[in-house]
């Protein structure tokens, strides 16, 4: 089912990027607020993915440690070391600074949603934004202390290109996303669970917050353009340019689900481990795609930039 899902995904892709290329561009809000529900794009891609059934995984009880309660305080804590990480690549203008914006703009938007009840479970999203966080701040502490072993592909991508300024901004924003999206979300999925204890699915909430992230890529791509990388915005095509972000990540939070749904009704240490290699596998692969599309030679611009601007 995972192989059919990709090959359709893959085909609307398409048909919605060349529908998209003749849509007029609207103009831009000009104090963009991240947190109310754009309509941007794509109601009939939301209804494909929305009729895509998810697989009958048994409900159980969370029996992880991280954020047991549930309670919004996990993500209140989890903002709180993101702002201090922000503030201390900000300050070196690291490459690194680009993603940990980004991420952190994305888990204010969580927190904001949770708060006025756009979920139905949550203390479900709660558990897994902060399961997701942890697993971002272990590789990159890992990275960062030297000890490199056991470091997933895509994340060795995105990370050795962030240290060798190998990439545009845009490229390691789309580096560091596929390495926490394609990569990391499915296991956090399959840890907390697929299912609640009394068999709902908790797909209709994955999938919800797909028109959340349509209201953040404008705001967050002139973010870092003031900030980070003045070129960061320069694909700039009005409607256009969010169609196409809101399709990719539509596009890569359905094979979450799916490669989660796999790890979930794995049966053996041998199942398990073959659904390991094609989460590993896809992630790596984009990450390759994505670090060639956007090398670029020179830094010298945008650390110049950021020297000044970074603070924000």
């Amino acid at each position: 089912m995972t192989s059919l899902i990709r090959a359709v995904l893959g085909t609307l892709l398409a048909l919605v990027l060349a529908a998209a290329s003749l849509a007029p561009a609207t103009a831009a809000d000009p104090e963009p607020d991240p947190d109310p529900v754009r309509s941007v794009v794509l109601p009939p891609l939301d209804t494909f993915v929305g009729l895509l059934p998810p697989l009958p995984v048994p409900g159980a009880a969370y029996a992880g440690d991280l954020c047991r309660s549930g309670s919004i305080r996990c993500i209140n804590r989890v903002i709180k070391r993101m702002r201090a990480r922000l503030d201390v690549l900000a300050a070196s203008c690291s490459h690194s600074a680009i993603f940990s914006l980004a991420y952190l703009r994305v888990t204010q938007n969580v927190r904001n949603a949770v708060r006025s009840g756009y979920f139905d479970d949550r203390k479900w999203l709660n558990r897994v934004d902060t399961v997701f966080a942890d697993l971002y701040f272990d590789v990159t502490r890992r990275w960062e202390r030297g000890r490199r072993t056991n470091i997933p592909g895509a994340w060795r991508i995105a990370l050795r290109a962030e240290d060798e300024k190998a990439v545009s901004g845009l490229g390691n924003f789309m580096l560091a996303m596929n390495a926490h999206i394609n990569r990391d979300f499915p296991y956090v999925i399959a840890r907390v669970g697929l299912t609640a204890p009394d068999g709902t699915s908790h797909k209709a909430d994955h999938n919800r917050y797909n028109r959340r992230l349509d209201s953040l890529y404008a705001p967050v791509f002139a973010e870092e353009a003031a900030r980070f990388d003045p070129r960061f915005d320069d694909i700039d095509a009005g409607s256009i340019d969010e169609t196409v972000a809101g399709v990719i990540m539509r596009g890569w939070r359905e094979m979450v689900w799916r490669h989660a749904e796999q790890l979930a009704l794995a049966r053996t240490p041998l199942q398990r481990r073959l659904v390991q290699r094609e989460i590993e596998t896809y992630a790596a692969l984009q990450a390759l795609m994505i670090r060639r599309m956007f090398a670029t030679p020179d830094s010298a611009e945008r650390d110049a930039w950021c020297a000044v601007h970074g603070q924000g």
